[in-house]
């Protein structure tokens, strides 16, 4: 008999074979693990996993259905609440959300959430089932500016409440940070991405790419001229922050941003792509959150030695700890307790290295993260050609500066109320990253769904 306080263990490819090619990273459940995981499950009456994602799925129920075999009425449950099952399944970080708070891991490994929604979301699609349904149509058009997480998922809770909605995108290619932040590896682009994108589109919402809002098309032109009745603004967080460190504008320094876009949109890392990339013998990753680690990974993969560089210790990385533990096993090092203080480079203004200064913690500060402070007389120089930063990005001001009356922040993120996405601009609803700042995949689904229902409530009494 399985030992039920031990999670089944999910297949991956081996840390030394997967360093070098950009397949995905974890297998997934067979038919038979996704069923002993499963049947872990307590199926507690009051299920706090549920409280516990953003998006509300009923976990224990669809838990239960694999359980009895009902994969389809499994798909059926999770796409009442998320647009993008196979997307969350790989890459939310379940461990601080629904399996955070998961009572079989009070005394043992909670269930394995993410991976029996990615198993439900990868049968699904292996077997031609699209689980959600258009509702009728009400009349009413909606514009949803920016193709990520946010905008696909309220455009999807819309479709099916029979709104009539268009998602306009300013990359070639749907997806938000799905296609060009998180790499392939982690999130196979045509195999998952692409069907699950398919799938909005499926409940008749229409994707216009290479439409660049604040310069093609005003919001206030969809409104007043173009015909909708209101607008979601899911436009994410994409301008990328700098040290403003001496050097930072060498060549061989990108933002992490930058960096991912190349390789993961615009297929840098093939062979037979077009997009210049310059990986780098020695890289120097500066950060410690899931894109620096996705930055490491991906520059690993092209061959480079790749440090690490971060100013706080193990303990504070903000990366998830699946991802760290992986980029580990396929040999990326870790300079921690250290930061960077300078970019040296050559006479044609080509990095060849980074000075660093010892760093040590001292007290909490806002964050409850112990602060960093630096290690007098300490300075050292790591030899490198290649520098990503990787310290966070914050929204494009575009849509803001030609927007008539949507407010923003002292960070640049547009003002919106949580549980509606309800901006200062009447009919203007925003979500996800424009609206947080950086975040994750899940929180921006999340932004998603509440603006769905505001817009929804909004235009139902109006």
């Amino acid at each position: 008999m399985a030992n039920m306080m031990k999670r089944v263990p999910v297949a991956e490819q081996e840390p030394k074979v997967r360093a070098k090619n950009f397949e995905e990273v974890c297998l997934g459940y067979s038919d038979a693990e996704a069923k002993e995981e499963a049947d872990r499950c307590l199926n507690c009456k009051n299920p706090k996993c549920v409280v516990g994602c953003p998006v509300s799925i009923q976990i224990n129920d669809f838990i239960t259905q694999i359980k009895e075999g009902n994969i389809e009425k499994a798909a059926d449950i999770i796409a009442e609440s998320s647009a993008l099952p196979a997307v969350c399944g790989r890459v939310c970080p379940q461990e601080t959300q629904c399996e955070g708070v998961c009572i079989r891991g009070i005394k043992g490994e909670p269930v394995s959430i993410g991976k029996l929604e990615r198993y439900v979301a990868d049968w699904a699609r292996e077997h031609n089932y699209v689980a959600a349904k258009a509702g009728t149509p009400n009349g009413k058009k909606v514009a949803v500016i920016g193709a990520g997480p946010s905008g696909l998922t309220c455009a999807g809770d819309l479709a099916k409440l029979g709104y009539d909605v268009t998602i306009f995108e300013a990359f070639h290619e749907p997806g938000g940070v799905l296609q060009y932040g998180i790499p392939e590896f982690r999130l196979p682009k045509t195999r998952v991405v692409g069907p699950e994108i398919e799938n909005v589109r499926k409940l008749g919402v229409k994707i216009l790419t290479n439409v660049f809002v604040g310069r093609s098309i005003t919001v206030d032109e969809l409104l007043e001229d173009e015909g909708f009745d209101a607008v979601f603004l899911g436009t994410g967080a994409g301008l990328p922050k700098f040290m403003n460190i001496p050097g930072e504008t060498a060549n061989g320094v990108y933002s992490a941003n930058e960096f991912l876009t190349r390789n993961n949109l615009m297929k840098a890392y093939r062979e037979d792509s077009d997009t210049p990339m310059k990986a780098g013998k020695k890289v120097v990753v500066v950060g410690g959150g899931n894109v620096a680690m996705d930055a490491a990974r991906t520059a690993l993969r092209l061959g480079a030695e790749v440090h690490v560089v971060y100013r706080r210790s193990e303990a504070e990385l903000p990366a998830r700890v699946e991802e760290v533990h992986h980029a580990k096993e396929e040999g990326i090092i870790f300079d921690l307790l250290q930061n960077p203080v300078e970019i040296l480079v050559d006479e044609n203004d080509w990095v060849t290295g980074i000075r660093v200064i010892k760093m040590e913690l001292g007290e909490p500060d806002s964050s409850g993260r112990r602060r960093p402070v630096e290690v007098p007389s300490s300075e050292y120089v790591i030899d490198c050609d290649t520098v990503i930063m990787s310290l966070g990005t914050s929204p494009n001001p575009l849509i803001s500066e030609t927007t008539k009356g949507l407010d923003t922040n002292r960070r640049g993120c547009i003002i919106a109320k949580e549980e509606n996405g309800e901006t200062t601009k009447q009919a203007v609803y925003a979500g996800g990253d424009a609206v947080t700042g950086a975040a994750t995949v899940i929180l921006a689904m999340g932004a998603g769904k509440a603006a769905a229902k505001g817009i929804h409530e909004y235009l139902s009494n109006k």
